[in-house]
């Protein structure tokens, strides 16, 4: 699910920073960007990060910044300088012409001019940088519940229609095989070949059909699953993953109906059903 989540912790006069951003993703993917010094706690911020989002690919950030606008000081490496000189005055004798080192040429000179890295060492950082990212993990938590509640509002919807066309498949359902009995007398009329309606064959015939196309499990079985979705929209657990795997299912019984029924009215209720469905699995794939 998509969300976003800012933390921040400070510790003396040192301020951690930590953004989350999460898009939509079927499995879980945790990058993690932080300073070069801190690269050893990478691991436990990913397992952090991973143990409160199941799905997603979430982008975590950490910067660090000095609480008084600094980032660190200004240092003149005076050796390294003193080095540029001497260079400059060698070259001019072997040159025979006198050069001048101006000052503006040092402080284009690489490293004679540094910027202090703030410092920092990762066990003391440790507890500061987890306070941050659990603020962070809080606001995209509570942004992705909010977004939550409108995908599990959506969904609820379209397996209410879905139950409504199961509704009518099942009132549909015994009137298949006399529909079926119906129309194979009508059609060995039409050939000439009288017999009577309750002759054996026929009736065997009748039975065999009947047999074929009762689709009486699997209308028991979605109404299971149905009901099992309902239970996970009203869960407070991860129920991204079983609910894919539920919008699976019940597809997979719905072609079974549509397969057996042999019939167009509950053929047209399950293409419905199957239409619902196949929007309710996309809205699945966002969902922890």
């Amino acid at each position: 699910m998509t969300g976003y989540g800012h933390g921040e912790a400070v510790a003396g006069d040192l301020k951690f920073v930590v953004e989350l951003s999460s898009v939509n993703r079927k499995q879980s993917d945790v990058v993690v960007n932080l300073p070069r010094k801190l690269i050893e706690l990478e691991g436990s911020l990913r397992k952090a990060v991973a143990g409160r989002i199941s799905r997603g690919r979430v982008s975590v950030l950490v910067t660090v910044e000095s609480t008084e606008g600094r980032h660190g000081a200004l240092e003149l490496d005076e050796p390294l300088a003193g080095q540029y000189r001497d260079a400059m005055e060698t070259l001019s004798r072997v040159l025979g012409k006198e050069l001048h080192l101006e000052p503006s040429d040092l402080l284009r000179a690489p490293g004679v001019f540094t910027i202090a890295e703030v410092p920092l060492e990762p066990e003391s950082a440790r507890p500061v940088l987890e306070e941050a990212l659990g603020k962070a993990l809080e606001v995209l938590i509570d942004m992705q519940q909010r977004e939550g509640s409108h995908l599990a509002e959506d969904i609820g919807s379209r397996l209410g229609l879905v139950g409504k066309e199961l509704a009518s498949v099942r009132k549909l359902a015994p009137r298949v095989a006399e529909t079926y009995r119906t129309n194979l007398h009508k059609r060995l009329e039409e050939a000439g070949i009288p017999v009577a309606l309750d002759d054996e064959r026929i009736l065997k015939e009748i039975g065999l059909f009947a047999d074929r196309c009762d689709i009486t499990e699997e209308l028991t079985r979605l109404e299971s699953h149905l009901n099992q979705f309902g239970d996970y929209l009203d869960s407070d657990q991860s129920a991204g993953r079983p609910m894919d795997f539920l919008s699976q299912e019940i597809h997979r019984e719905l072609n079974t109906i549509g397969s057996k029924a042999n019939d167009a009215a509950i053929t047209q209720h399950v293409v419905n059903s199957k239409t619902e469905m196949e929007k309710v699995r996309e809205q699945v794939q966002n969902i922890q």
